[in-house]
């Protein structure tokens, strides 16, 4: 199984725009994005890389 690249919460966001995500809303340091009935939060920490579980 291939190893899950590691991405700051902006290069996770980059992806999600351009995949045709629109951001919806955020609550404190977590953005919600959604596309057709699916949504996706993504926690925005500064620096911080997100585990891998979030990125998967």
């Amino acid at each position: 199984m291939p190893r899950v690249p590691r991405l700051t919460a902006a290069e996770a966001e980059a992806m999600l725009l351009k995949a045709g995500f629109a951001w919806l809303r955020s609550k404190g340091s977590h953005r919600i994005y959604a596309k057709n009935g699916r949504r996706v939060v993504v926690p925005f920490h500064s620096s911080a890389t997100p585990h891998v579980k979030i990125i998967k």
